[in-house]
């Protein structure tokens, strides 16, 4: 099927399913649903989703990106979060960083087309939002500066990079490399009408046992008048956060800006101010002070990582959703749900993740919340698979019409 036809084969299918699948679909008397984020997340980094493997021809990477744009739709969601910048690379034409070796296998190799361009075209064929998914601060999942590509600005800029844990990151404290991750993910929001930039949880790494993340010199230049290195830190992130959104402003009004913070920001036990929880704080051990964030409206929206069961006793769901909806509350940040639907059916998990309606329950529960207006769920991959139908549970239950994405 060529270009052209498929394209219209699958604009003809999207429309007779919303004006006729859907009527079929709804219970009698039920009106249109008004507005909720239904999201999935796209990763790119390490093939995760997409492309299925790198060597791909150009072709057969777009049919693939085509179909998952199609699986959001079938799944009767409104938008999805591609990975555009997953280790300090692109998938776009980028004067500032190579080529992703997540498409040809080879960083800095052209693929011989534009996927960020060819998604946000095509998503928004199909009525769907494209949020370009940013990781600001990873250079490499290895520590071989060797492996990058000859003009990668970790190695033309050494003391930019640091080494942790076996993998490469650029260091937050240093505000050159804050101003030019900000000008490498600003040359995407330029280039493309994208309807949000989007960062996922990776700030500052996240601990490795043992070893220590290495921001002496940095520290030592630019941490006077902090009263620790760990104020400091979560003054780098908030920074980049603060000011990206007010650049994304300046170059593209319309453009929101969401971060998906994992989802304990600290514990009751250690601040009265957190959640009644006994679990990892990101706060602490990241930098990552999320509810600031939210508190101050310095973020369109917030998609707190809330991959836990109902009762998990460490970090309930059904404590976390009521904790993230009060900080939401009175604040110009909308409150989405991140759901952790790559656990449904998969082995090594709770037992609650093999019962179908678990995650349906969590739909159920977060209604009780106003300020909670919507999901995204993670990954394209397991919503396309659905190892035990919680994905078509969640449909059956929820996603009975189609709905628009709050704006």
């Amino acid at each position: 099927m060529g270009r052209l036809t498929r394209r219209a084969f699958a604009l003809a299918a999207l429309s007779a399913f919303t004006t006729t699948g859907a009527a079929a679909a709804r219970p009698q008397g039920e009106g249109r649903a008004t507005t909720e984020m239904r999201g999935m997340w796209l990763a790119t980094v390490g093939n995760r989703d997409w492309p299925s493997r790198a060597g791909l021809t150009a072709a057969q990477q777009r049919s693939e990106l085509l179909s998952w744009l199609d699986t959001a739709v079938r799944n009767r969601l409104n938008t999805v979060i591609f990975q555009v910048r997953p280790t300090a690379d692109a998938l776009w034409p980028s004067p500032y960083e190579p080529w992703s070796q997540v498409l040809t296998g080879t960083q800095g190799k052209s693929p011989g087309w534009d996927p960020l361009g060819t998604a946000v075209t095509e998503a928004h064929a199909r009525g769907l939002q494209l949020h370009a998914w940013f990781n600001p601060y990873r250079v490499a999942t290895h520590a071989d500066r060797s492996k990058l590509v000859a003009s990668h600005p970790a190695r033309k800029n050494p003391d930019w990079a640091v080494e942790y844990g076996g993998r490469l990151y650029y260091q937050p404290g240093l505000p050159e490399v804050r101003a030019f991750v900000q000008n490498a993910m600003l040359d995407a929001v330029k280039k493309y009408p994208v309807d949000a930039v989007h960062f996922d949880d990776y700030f500052y790494p996240y601990p490795v046992a043992g070893q220590t993340f290495d921001d002496d010199a940095a520290y030592d230049a630019h941490g006077g008048g902090f009263a620790s290195r760990a104020a400091w830190r979560r003054d780098n992130v908030d920074k980049l956060i603060v000011e990206m959104a007010a650049r994304i402003k300046a170059v593209r009004p319309a453009t929101q800006f969401g971060i998906s913070p994992f989802g304990v920001w600290r514990n009751a036990s250690t601040d009265s101010r957190g959640s009644d929880t006994r679990a990892f704080q990101s706060y602490d051990e990241i930098y990552a002070d999320s509810r600031k964030w939210v508190k101050k409206g310095w973020i369109d929206y917030v998609v707190p990582q809330l991959y836990w069961e109902i009762g998990n006793s460490a970090a309930d769901y059904a404590k976390l959703v009521p904790w993230w909806a009060e900080v939401a509350k009175g604040s110009r940040t909308r409150l989405y749900l991140g759901e952790g639907l790559y656990k449904a059916g998969a082995s090594g998990q709770p037992a609650a993740w093999g019962d179908r309606a678990e995650l349906s329950r969590h739909l159920t529960l977060a209604k009780k919340h106003p300020q909670a207006r919507g999901h995204v769920f993670f990954a394209a991959k397991d919503v396309d698979a659905d190892r035990i139908g919680a994905m078509a549970r969640v449909l059956a239950d929820h996603y009975g019409q189609s709905a628009k994405p709050p704006r």
